[in-house]
């Protein structure tokens, strides 16, 4: 019987891999057109420094920059005054010096959760890399390698070469992926974590499984020095919850699935309706929605007791705020307004309501729902602010490609969810970029502007702690001294191991592929239920 039961759970991995790639390999990223560098000697001048250690912005500096290492940081005057050339680091013939008077400069950004493409989304490669691009992303983390890890792993060697135009990537394969029966032994599973770790992957990725296999995996993968994350999955949530996870070796949880639960005090499994089906996306989401407020109010035992034991552990959150917020308010995410130029026909058909698609399970949301995640979001946002101000690391990440949200665009979004869940921005900028470095045990290299640290720099010509809305690849709205309404911001520059990305030019890029694909299709997007324009083609949904 527990052979039984550990296929279906197998079984049901599988599910998630086919969801997140159809088993099918996205057509790969063509040879890098884009960027220029990396430069024997790079100065950027000029730049207002908002850094992800916790000081507060500092400007104007010159920060020297040798291959793709930095090697000076450099205060060369005050805000308002004319800078002296003097004091400036010289350049020599030959050096590339980027002129960034008035504009901010962050590290670059890390998004801890970012699937690449999709078959089902009709999402390739070039086009989520220039989106991430495009908004600052200068690393990824892949957690699932739905393309397949040797996929993967060639897009990451390539990437580390500057052979392509992406961020950088860390693969996190699936647990069971590419094994030839199902692991249904502790031993299969030790087994299993080595032969990943030999391919070259980063970490793994879990949904679940029987305990003893469970714990068996994740005490191979840390042995190894990898690092694990885990979607809690229902199916198998009740026998390990985030907190015996976190203590059998996983060193990150995705969304929140395990937290509501290892804070029941009253129960042991959540209040499924006798009509429940875990097969049935609307179900399973409408149901997530009451989750929290079954759980241990904030302030109480349990609450505190789960908290400080995560923290001591030194465990890791990435909450993705965005992937659910059609939740709270399925209009707003709907009707974003990148939709229009940014989201291919093929994506857009995959977002709309239907009973496959995974995330697409709008069969009849409405107002008790929305009403439900919004009391769902007060919580889990309680929980990860308190987490952070307590030393927890919480780190950014968009799940990108589902439920209506955009690569690049969503992870902005996260930037700003993080910010109504109370942190400072710079604790944002930070949650986006230095802790994020920590939890893939890179930060000795990346997730700060500091002397010895590699060249991944995020330039913008507007303030983001003023307006984290600056950072979207549409801009802000703003009324000028005219009245006249302009658009401002946008990501300027990506500079992503030395290399210079013109990073409007490649959302450039991105809404070209989306213009040919539309004439293509003659497509139009339409709102669900509402017919196209004559000789238009919408979603085929209506």
């Amino acid at each position: 019987m527990t052979k039984i039961y550990t296929r279906l759970i197998l079984s049901v991995a599988c599910l998630f891999l086919t969801i997140y790639s159809s088993l099918a390999q996205v057509e790969k990223s063509p040879a890098r057109h884009e960027g220029e560098g990396p430069f024997g000697k790079l100065i950027i001048r000029g730049v207002t420094l908002v850094n992800s250690t916790g000081a507060p912005p500092i400007g104007p500096v010159d920060i020297v920059v040798e291959k793709n290492r930095i090697t000076q940081i450099k205060q060369v005057g005050y805000p308002g005054v004319p800078i002296d050339p003097k004091g400036r680091p010289q350049a020599a013939s030959g050096d590339k010096e980027l002129n960034c008077e008035g504009m901010y400069l962050m590290p670059g950004f890390v998004d801890m959760h970012g699937h690449i493409g999709g078959q089902a989304q009709g999402a390739n490669a070039e086009y989520v890399f220039k989106l991430w691009l495009g908004h600052g992303i200068t690393t990824i983390r892949d957690p699932s390698c739905g393309n397949g890890l040797d996929w993967v792993l060639e897009h990451r060697a390539k990437s580390e070469r500057n052979e392509i135009t992406a961020p950088r990537i860390k693969a996190y394969t699936v647990f069971g992926q590419g094994a030839k029966e199902p692991i249904s032994t502790p031993e299969q599973a030790r087994a299993w974590v080595q032969q990943n770790a030999k391919r070259g992957a980063d970490g793994i990725k879990f949904f679940g499984a029987e305990p003893a296999i469970f714990r068996a995996a994740l005490e191979e993968n840390k042995k190894l020095g990898l690092r694990s994350a885990c979607h809690h999955a229902q199916l198998e949530v009740a026998r390990m919850n985030a907190l015996a996870t976190a203590k059998a070796g996983l060193t990150s949880l995705e969304h929140w699935y395990g937290l509501p639960e290892a804070l029941f005090d009253d129960k042991t499994v959540q209040n499924y309706p006798a009509n429940y089906n875990y097969s049935n996306e609307q179900n399973r989401f409408e149901e997530a929605g009451n989750l929290w407020q079954q759980a241990a109010k904030p302030g109480t035992e349990r609450w505190n007791k789960v908290m400080d034991e995560l923290i001591a552990m030194d465990f890791t959150l990435d909450p993705t705020f965005n992937i659910y917020e059609a939740n709270r308010e399925l209009m707003l995410a709907r009707r974003a307004e990148w939709h229009d130029d940014y989201t291919m026909p093929s994506l857009w058909r995959f977002y709309g309501p239907s009973r496959i698609s995974h995330g697409s399970y709008w069969q009849s949301w409405g107002t008790e729902q929305e009403v439900a995640w919004k009391k769902n979001y007060q919580l889990w946002m309680t929980f990860i602010n308190e987490y952070k101000n307590r030393g927890g690391r919480v780190t950014a990440g968009s799940d990108s490609g589902f439920i209506y949200q955009l690569y690049g665009f969503a992870y902005i979004r996260e930037l700003e969810l993080l910010r109504e869940a109370g942190f400072h921005p710079l604790e944002v900028i930070r949650a986006a970029t230095l802790k994020g470095a920590e939890a893939l045990g890179m930060a000795d290299q990346i997730g700060s502007v500091e002397v010895g640290k590699l060249a991944d720099f995020v330039i913008i010509d507007q303030n983001p702690l003023a307006n984290l809305k600056v950072l979207y690849g549409t801009g802000a709205i703003h009324l000028n001294d005219k009245n006249e309404v302009e658009r401002v911001g946008g990501v300027t520059y990506t500079v992503k191991d030395g290399v210079i990305y013109d990073a409007k030019k490649l959302l450039a890029d991105v809404r070209k592929m989306v213009t040919d694909a539309k004439q293509k299709e003659n497509f139009e997007i339409t709102q669900p239920g509402v017919a196209p324009r004559p000789g238009k083609v919408s979603t085929g949904k209506n």
